[in-house]
């Protein structure tokens, strides 16, 4: 099993989030979400999830101006290595937060109710032909 090294600037990140991240937090923190458990600023190979779940292996990701800047060509690579690790990536707009909380969370808990599962199947699989 490997130890997780954070990345440098994740400590910097976690005390400078912006504001959409703040207000998404404030909803995710405490297992207040279905009793999912999430960190803040996790590291995952070179890159920096705004959010993660590790027990659904499900990362959350606000976006907000900057990100369309390269016709999101960055997001993609960044989403493919994630996708590669084993994770599912969720993005959401900074609005999307701002205007749709209720709607964001229930996306969210979604993600990470299926994704749970799946790892719970393929789990029991790997089990049965052991």
């Amino acid at each position: 099993m490997s130890i997780r090294k954070p990345h440098p600037r994740a400590k910097s990140l976690r005390k400078e989030m912006p504001p959409a991240e703040q207000k998404l937090w404030a909803r995710l923190r405490r297992k207040q979400l279905g009793g999912f458990r999430f960190r803040r600023q996790h590291t995952i190979g070179p890159y920096i999830a705004d959010f993660a779940c590790i027990e659904a292996r499900v990362v959350i990701e606000l976006d907000g101006y900057q990100h369309g800047a390269d016709d999101g060509a960055r997001d993609r690579t960044r989403d493919a290595f994630i996708e590669g690790k084993g994770w599912a990536v969720v993005r959401f707009w900074n609005n999307d937060v701002y205007k749709n909380i209720d709607g964001v969370l229930e996306t969210i808990f979604d993600a990470c109710e299926h994704s749970r599962r799946a790892l719970e199947i393929e789990r029991s699989n790997i089990d049965e032909h052991s």
